[in-house]
């Protein structure tokens, strides 16, 4: 297993008192969630020349004693109305709710401490002063949720405060429906109706936490960008991929768009019935952050451990490919009013242009026609033992890629001269092709779409790109070969030839530039329209760059792209087939491992069994034919080398020793060992061989 430089650790992850300098108002709001500020900030907005009063305050920032101490001396204890909104209970704030619930008491405040979650909480009721009922109103105002019924939250509150205001009743807010970025909720009908049917269809899933919040920025900024690219966005409106209507509403609407494919930005697992497979096309996840941008930014990690959970891991159970991360928390410009700085889902201009190119790529895949379809397939060229071009682990590459090249012939593709060996093909990729080049200053142009930071890292590791071994007659020289459209490259090592196995999977040493170069000439030159990674593994997923969330600054997406990448992976390393999956939107396609057959014993090996089954006979009959046997495995052992591999040292008592050869030729003779290779896309000669089967269980 191979590992990434991701370790970040900083101070401001530990819990400090801090003073939010707020100064006293009517109203207080606490809250746990974003969405619940940013919303009645916006709703506060609408009203303000009305309203009493109002101080926001986000709870994370008073989890320490004295913080709490300090804004109930400065802030709550000068309010007319408190209302808290927890998540996960009361013990998630104990000592802030029994602060708020004896000064309440004392000063006759009216507070209501009510629960972020769907579900009732009988303690929060109990510590709070105003009646069931009210606190049952306050509530369903939350959660029917949106600008409207937030406003008439603050107005409701108000009354309380003593203002002659008034207060309209609930408005209920659609749970499940189509969304515009111009009108809001819609029905499905109305969306329906709008969608230009002469582009691609493309349904948008989103959660009703964010329309209810008006924090759809990172969407409506994805619907702008697919719009630009021909495609027909249509975003829906969901509670959940759990709850059973949402499944009911998404079974029911999704074959009436008949999408090219679906984006979705809920997190978790669907399970195994999941509505996103009705279609029957790819599911792309795009990720709305919680990582605050700045962390997102100047971290290795990428995304925070709940987020790489939620939005990362999780729906991989489902299936989906991650298309990248859109959206992170950021700051809104303080409202100086309020005596608060909203938070609010960012949208990132250049994530969210690499997730609609990513859709849009491939949609194009999926529309073109098979013989027109341009597919680049790598042979990956891990260090090994010398002479072994397109090595991958537990894969025979160049037959599996003969296989493919025949497979696709049969389907309909373009491919034509195709190598009659392996050795063939190796032999045509030997030769460097006339047509497979990249001239200096075309590179040099290509790297103008290259963030600086990137292109001075790449200069700082490796100077000059007329420097570089590949290049000859001003141009790079790649190892590719097209047999019709189909190309099939060895890509150029990642460093220097001289240390490829130390290079391969360095976390922190740019690539050379004649493999940035290649990248950029298969997207630029040969404008592949897919990738085919074939074998465990390259080293596109392990070139410097974040763990996941990628930035346009990482070398992974510089030379990939937003090309559709589909890798068969040996199904045996799901760890490492994860970097593919997160770092290059990587479709990851499990193959067989080689058979497994047990080879038994030979050599002083055997020889040392048969003399331990002689010592395990003579034990009991004959104690001196015993000690002679003893002494012997132990003297071949040592003298073989065999003790050393078994932990047996000189010191060892023969006891001792004699234990520890018994177990060890036990084990060795268990040993399964790989019989050959595997190749992609047949089915092993063995394959009705119940030893076969056995073996790949």
């Amino acid at each position: 297993m191979h590992l990434l430089a991701t370790t970040s650790a900083k101070l401001d992850e530990i819990v400090e008192a801090v003073d939010l300098g707020q100064t006293p108002g009517d109203i207080a709001v606490l809250s746990f969630a974003d969405s619940d500020l940013a919303g009645l900030a916006a709703a506060w907005e609408l009203d303000r020349a009305t309203l009493p009063s109002v101080r926001l305050a986000h709870l994370r920032d008073l989890r320490h004693p004295m913080s709490v101490d300090l804004w109930v001396e400065r802030v709550g204890a000068h309010a007319k109305v408190i209302v808290v909104r927890l998540l996960g209970g009361l013990d998630w704030w104990k000592y802030g709710i029994e602060r708020l619930s004896t000064l309440a008491q004392e000063r006759k405040i009216a507070l209501a401490v009510l629960p972020g979650e769907d579900r009732d909480d009988a303690r929060l009721a109990a510590v709070s002063t105003l009646l069931p009922q009210e606190l049952d109103t306050l509530l369903h105002f939350f959660r029917e949720g949106g600008r409207e019924n937030l406003r008439g939250f603050l107005r409701r509150l108000a009354i309380h405060a003593g203002s002659d205001v008034g207060a309209p009743a609930v408005k209920p807010v659609p749970r499940f429906a189509g969304y515009l970025p111009e009108d809001g909720a819609v029905d499905i009908d109305h969306l329906i109706a709008g969608l230009d049917r002469s582009r691609p269809v493309v349904p948008l899933i989103f959660y009703r936490a964010q329309l209810l919040a008006s924090d759809t920025a990172p969407i409506d900024a994805l619907v702008a960008a697919l719009h630009a690219r021909g495609v027909a966005p249509a975003p829906l409106v969901v509670t959940s991929l759990k709850n059973r209507d949402a499944l009911a509403f998404l079974h029911k609407t999704l074959p009436r768009l008949a999408p090219a494919l679906i984006v979705t930005t809920t997190a978790f697992a669907a399970g195994e019935a999941t509505p996103l497979d009705v279609a029957d096309v790819p599911v792309l996840q795009a990720v709305c952050a919680t990582t605050r941008r700045g962390a997102w930014r100047d971290s290795a990690r990428g995304l925070g451990a709940a987020d790489l959970a939620m939005h990362v891991v999780l729906p991989e159970l489902d299936g989906r490919i991650l298309a990248g991360a859109i959206a992170f928390k950021d700051p809104l410009p303080p409202h100086e009013a309020l005596a608060f700085t909203a938070v609010a889902s960012r949208p990132e201009p250049d994530r969210i242009a690499m997730v609609a190119d990513r859709i849009a790529a491939r949609i194009r895949l999926h529309a073109s026609p098979c013989a027109a379809r341009k597919i680049a397939v790598l042979m990956p060229d891990y260090p090994a033992a010398p002479g072994r071009a397109g090595y991958a682990v537990g894969l025979d590459v160049p037959a599996s890629v003969l296989a493919l090249l025949n497979d696709l012939a049969d389907t309909g593709y373009g491919v034509a001269d195709i190598p009659s060996t392996a050795s063939n093909l190796l032999k045509a990729l030997a030769v460097r092709s006339a047509e497979a080049t990249l001239s200096l200053a075309r590179y040099q142009a290509l790297l103008q779409q290259v963030p600086a930071s990137a292109v001075a890292s790449l200069h700082d590791a490796w100077g000059l790109a007329a420097d570089d071994p590949d290049v000859r007659d001003e141009a790079f020289h790649f190892r590719a070969r097209a047999f019709g459209n189909i190309l099939v490259a060895l890509p150029p090592d990642r460093g220097r030839a001289a240390e490829r196995r130390a290079n391969y999977h360095d976390p922190l040493l740019p690539p050379r530039h004649a493999l940035v170069a290649f990248g950029l000439w298969l997207q630029h030159v040969a404008k592949a329209d897919a990738l085919i990674h074939m074998g465990a593994h390259g080293t596109l997923e392990w070139l410097p760059g974040k763990a996941v969330a990628l930035s346009a600054e990482c070398f992974p997406e510089i030379i990939t792209g937003a090309l559709p990448v589909i890798y068969p992976f040996i199904v045996s390393n799901p760890g490492e087939a994860a970097q593919a999956k997160r770092r290059i939107a990587g479709l990851t396609i499990g193959h067989l491992p080689p058979p497994l057959v047990h080879d038994g014993l030979s050599g002083d090996a055997r020889e040392l069994e048969r003399l331990v089954d002689e010592y395990a006979q003579a034990d009991g009959l004959d104690r001196r034919r015993r000690e002679r046997l003893a002494g012997l495995i132990v003297e071949i052992a040592q003298r073989s080398g065999l003790a050393r591999e078994a932990g047996v040292d000189a010191s060892a008592a023969p006891g001792d020793a004699l234990r520890r050869i018994d177990a060890w030729l036990c084990d060795l003779k268990d040993l399964a060992i790989k019989d050959g290779l595997h190749i992609y896309g047949r089915a092993p000669a063995a394959a009705d061989d119940p030893a076969w089967r056995a073996s790949v269980r």
